[in-house]
């Protein structure tokens, strides 16, 4: 029989006697047309196979890969990478926890800072950008060679991580994290016993693991780079780049993701019946920069000397008020409203005009004020004692910043080294000028270990808080802290009497501390009161009380003469 295809073009296609038998494909009848496997389907069709498509990884495997990197060991993720959800997933985990350990920095309650927390993500931008700069060589030779596509999860240990950006996003989140937390831990147990960092060593121990765990966070982020990167050139590029945008960051964008609770603003504080737009907290704002010239050290040092000659002279038979205001912490506006409330206060109630001296640490202020430090401090007392009847005459001191639990008063004035002020320190500065009579007001949290070391029979002393617990009002909003309000800018307006004013403000601090949530307890302001110092006040509440009630009648005088005028 001859074969009717023996001519065709097909003929020498077909399968000869001694040709294997070609395979042959069972479709079930009744069960419609069968889906032929991805390989069998490509082969039929003469396409190439694809390449497997890359593992994947659980949460759980990526956390435990990015810690894993932290010891500067390989990740096992060989080519998985991450999926949208679980790169949105793993780094709001990593950003919590670092949002929850900053939280143990701050001493009492609390207020979360959402644009603290946001302004440094600017620096995750700009690493992602050189990251995938640094990488692409390398992901490119991966992806041309396929190399590592079909391993499984357990096998990515042979090889480096090729996972792409997304991969080494989420690694570079968990690797630096351990350090991190360590970090903050560290600070913020610094913040709560700063008994464990006084003194020459403890400090050193102390910069010495902070910095031992920088460098670790650095490390840790080059080296997990390093292993996507696979070129030292470039890597170096990276690191060189990471080590400037931390610097910036660290320059530029200082505001913790937590603040003093007390940032909120003095709106809880605020008396009922207050006007509405006094209630509102101010607004928090960007504190500026110093900027240190020779022209800015030459303008102090004029500014100081006009300052000091400026001082009016003692007046004989008269309990003259000469006024020290006292400001070093330059980078909350709170300490530079409630510093020159106090200056004003003092000159126009106390009749101590062209007596007070005002040191302020404040950008704005630097050609118009001399700064506060202690070397000014003690020169101003100094300056002080030469001009008032040592024995006679009344010295206030009032000082404002934040205080810490070693009862050092805080000060800052970058880039200007300002060391802090103790109770110590005033008390020998007081002490060697020889001026007996003192009335000291200090508004800090922990302010009441000023108290012992200041106290005697010619001093009054009274302070924002106890030795333990922390003020109010010193927050990044405040208009005044809770103290400064309640006894200068409201109580000494309707009264001239210092011991009246404090007993009158206690109170309404204790009242407006409930208001506003305080949590660690009422602040407890202290006085103390020398038994010598009494007989002194007491002629000067008399005094400025007859001159006040002689201007009120002249006043009146004046108007009924005006009124008796055609």
């Amino acid at each position: 029989m001859t074969d009717p295809n023996a001519n065709s073009a097909w003929a020498d296609t077909r399968p000869g006697p001694w040709d294997p038998e070609p395979a042959k494909i069972e479709i079930p009848l009744g069960q419609g047309p069968a889906v032929l496997p991805r390989s069998v389907a490509t082969a039929a069709v003469g396409a190439p196979p694809a390449p497997p498509t890359a593992p994947a990884l659980s949460h759980g495997a990526w956390m435990r890969e990015g810690l894993r990197s932290a010891l500067f060991l390989p990740p096992r993720t060989g080519p998985a990478a991450p999926s949208p959800w679980q790169l949105l997933v793993l780094s709001l985990i990593g950003g919590a926890l670092v949002v929850v350990a900053a939280r143990f920095q701050v001493v009492g309650p609390a207020q979360f800072n959402l644009r603290g927390w946001l302004a440094p993500m600017w620096s995750s931008l700009v690493l992602l950008w050189v990251a995938w700069w640094a990488m692409a060589p390398a992901q490119r030779a991966v992806a041309a060679s396929g190399a590592g596509s079909s391993l499984a999860p357990s096998q990515g240990s042979a090889v480096p991580p090729s996972g792409g950006l997304a991969a080494w996003y989420v690694l570079s989140v968990w690797a630096p994290l351990a350090p991190v937390l360590l970090l903050y831990g560290l600070a913020g147990l610094a913040a709560r016993q700063p008994g464990l960092v006084e003194g020459a060593v403890a400090g050193t121990v102390f910069w010495a693991a902070y910095g031992a765990l920088m460098l670790w966070v650095l490390a840790a982020l080059v080296v997990v780079t390093a292993r996507f990167v696979r070129s030292r050139s470039r890597t170096a590029v990276f690191a060189v780049a990471m080590a400037a945008v931390v610097g910036v960051g660290a320059w530029q964008f200082q505001d913790p993701p937590w603040d003093d609770a007390s940032a909120q603003g003095l709106a809880d504080g605020v008396e009922a019946g207050a006007d509405a737009q006094a209630a509102e907290p101010a607004e928090a704002q960007e504190p500026a920069h110093l900027v240190l010239s020779q022209a800015v050290f030459e303008q102090q040092q004029a500014l100081w000397a006009r300052q000091v000659q400026a001082l009016a002279p003692q007046r004989e038979g008269v309990v003259d008020v000469y006024g020290l205001v006292f400001a070093p912490y330059a980078g909350e506006e709170v300490f530079r409203r409630e510093s020159t409330l106090v200056s004003t206060l003092l000159q126009e109630r106390f009749d101590a005009q062209g007596r007070v001296i005002h040191l302020l640490n404040h950008p704005d202020t630097a050609d118009t004020l001399a700064w506060a430090t202690p070397q000014n401090l003690q020169r101003a007392i100094a300056a002080l004692a030469q001009r008032m009847d040592r024995e006679h005459d009344l010295l206030v001191v009032y000082m404002t910043s934040h205080g810490a639990r070693n009862h050092a008063l805080a000060a800052a004035h970058w880039p200007l080294e300002v060391p802090p002020v103790t109770p110590e320190m005033l008390r020998s500065m007081l002490d060697a000028s020889g001026i007996r009579h003192r009335v000291i007001a200090i508004s800090a949290c922990y302010s009441g270990g000023w108290i012992a070391p200041l106290a005697t029979d010619t001093s009054l002393v009274m302070t924002a808080a106890d030795a333990t617990h922390t003020s109010y009002g010193c927050g990044t909003r405040s208009e005044l802290t809770f103290f400064g309000r309640a006894v200068f800018d409201e109580q000494l307006r309707r009264t001239h009497s210092f011991t009246e004013a404090f007993a009158q403000a206690v109170p309404v601090i204790a009242r407006r501390e409930v208001e506003a949530g305080k949590q660690d307890g009422f602040s407890n302001p202290q006085i103390h009161v020398g038994a010598k110092v009494v007989p002194v006040l007491r002629a000067l509440e008399q005094r400025l009380q007859t001159a006040e009630a002689d201007r009120g009648r002249a006043g009146a005088t004046q108007l009924a003469g005006a009124g008796a005028k055609p």
